[in-house]
């Protein structure tokens, strides 16, 4: 098994993404702390993870609050015994806002959860990953991190922010054992749009000839098979590195 024995936290891991590489990382061996705000949800993918003869707990986590981020890496280091793997993958949308839509309390959520929350869960990490010289770093960005026309202003700004950080990160602790890669999936089949509010006429009207481009949508297991290959020793020598997952939809521009 590629993660035999390793340790990983996933967040948003109740649904969509999360949950398809929380399950694929324990098929192929691992522990996994299932994070995200809904519990029950959490709880419901730990217990067909346990079910199924792997190991896993559920814990809930508002990524927001740096308090939850704490406690879902503690929670690893306290049940299983240390941390090898961090997935950081919650996120919510924005309403396709351009800019002179955006107000400042939807721009703070929208990067307290999709940039802060990436930034606070691998500084909590660091410690554990430069104390045993290796560790792993996986963030969900976005096509929308590295185009300007998937999404509205906000999420956009939050996920360039997140290739960012990756390479940033990816490149700073490349001598350390510990390596940052980062998905940027395109159309995918989950439920983030359940967190889209006050959607912008003007904004998706703006993005229709981008989308109306894309291939296909993708499904979350196909993500998940890109976090697998990204976690296990297959990549080591990709490092800082974004993969865009999005069925050829960013070749076209």
């Amino acid at each position: 098994m590629k993660l035999d024995g390793k340790v990983t936290v996933v967040t948003g891991a109740a649904s969509g993404m999360g949950k398809a590489i929380a399950g694929l990382y324990a098929n192929e061996g691992a522990k996994v702390v299932v994070a995200d705000l809904n519990q029950e949800g959490a709880e419901e993918v730990a217990e067909g993870i346990v079910s199924s003869g792997g190991q896993a707990k559920a814990v809930k986590a508002n990524v927001a609050e740096s308090a939850d981020i704490d406690n879902m890496i503690d929670t690893a280091v306290s049940e299983f015994g240390t941390l090898d793997i961090l997935v950081n993958n919650a996120g919510m949308m924005d309403g396709f806002e351009p800019v002179g839509e955006i107000d400042d309390e939807k721009w703070d959520l929208i990067f307290d959860v999709n940039t802060k929350a990436v930034m606070r869960a691998i500084r909590k990490a660091m410690p554990i990953f430069l104390e045993q010289e290796s560790g792993v770093v996986i963030n969900t960005a976005s096509t929308g991190g590295i185009s300007g026309a998937h999404s509205g202003a906000i999420y956009t700004a939050s996920k360039h922010a997140v290739v960012g950080l990756t390479k940033n990160t990816g490149y700073m602790y490349a001598d350390k054992g510990i390596r940052c890669n980062a998905i940027a999936p395109g159309g995918v089949e989950t439920n983030i749009g359940a967190s889209m509010t006050e959607i912008s006429q003007f904004g998706m009207e703006r993005t229709k000839l981008p989308q109306s481009v894309m291939p296909r949508t993708g499904s979350s297991e196909e993500i998940a098979n890109i976090a697998l290959f990204l976690a296990s020793d297959d990549s080591n020598f990709l490092n800082g590195t974004i993969i865009p997952a999005d069925g050829g939809w960013t070749a076209a521009f």
